[in-house]
């Protein structure tokens, strides 16, 4: 069976007394019936350290991941964070490519593939982001976008270091709108998407790839979402910032798969 994986992507959110109240509200709520899934949350990089620290002292399964990270691991790149240091602060995955660091910051899918291979370099777990623009899908480019992404990102991964990537489709016009893809629509991307990983990788990876929904899931469509056949588990933003609502989707999630 293919992993469920609900990651919580806080943005840029959370001071350290945030911190401390939001890692508060998960671990009372975490249940030992949540063992089938995996966990993680992804404070921004001031939080990580003590995200880990008080997450291990409580001793539940829910790990710490990193919103972005550079390709170098040392040197004259001001204000940017290498893959050793994460792995340092406690970080067990990192997030490559989301649409804000697309758009925003105009990274290319070059640039994120350098990230993936050196996070994969170090021990750090990529959740790769790709997902068209409302004016791509509108120019019914979606796959073809979809496409150029993954291949371009996934350059000279190798099908054994697939075991260590998660895929996160994040229809970029569902971000932060309120809009939310219906559960076909986001079924129909994620099949496309594995489809595509079995061109690149075999069957073999392709059935074992998890691939992620990421465009406002929250506790009221998580349970349609997961139950669709391609979709294995969550990119969360917003409700992840929300112990009750980021947990609730957890245990939706472990009932689903």
């Amino acid at each position: 069976m293919r992993r469920t994986f609900i990651c919580g992507n806080w943005k840029m959110n959370g001071s350290l007394d945030e911190t401390m109240n939001l890692i508060g509200g998960l671990v009372p709520r975490y249940q030992d019936s949540f063992v089938n899934v995996e966990i993680a949350v992804c404070p921004p990089f001031t939080s990580i350290a003590l995200a880990h620290s008080l997450l291990s002292d409580r001793g539940v399964r829910i790990a710490v991941g990193a919103q972005n990270c550079h390709d170098q691991q040392k040197g004259a790149y001001t204000g940017e964070i290498s893959t050793r240091m994460l792995v340092e602060a406690g970080c067990t995955y990192v997030i490559v490519g989301h649409s804000e660091r697309r758009a925003i910051f105009s990274e290319t899918n070059e640039f994120i593939n350098k990230k993936i291979l050196a996070a994969l370099s170090n021990g750090l777990k990529p959740i790769v982001c790709v997902g068209e623009t409302h004016e791509e899908r509108e120019l019914q480019r979606t796959f073809e976008v979809l496409l150029e992404q993954l291949r371009g990102c996934l350059r000279d991964v190798t099908a054994q270091q697939m075991h260590q990537v998660t895929i996160a489709y994040e229809p970029v016009w569902a971000i932060g709108t309120g809009k939310t893809a219906t559960p076909e629509i986001a079924q129909d991307s994620h099949s496309f998407i594995r489809s595509e990983i079995e061109a690149l990788y075999g069957k073999e990876v392709a059935n074992n790839v998890c691939i992620q929904y990421g465009g406002s899931m929250n506790a009221s469509n998580a349970e349609q979402l997961l139950h669709q056949p391609d979709i294995d588990g969550g990119l969360i933003g917003g409700a992840a910032l929300d112990a009750e609502s980021f947990m609730t989707i957890v245990r939706i999630a472990s009932q689903a798969h």
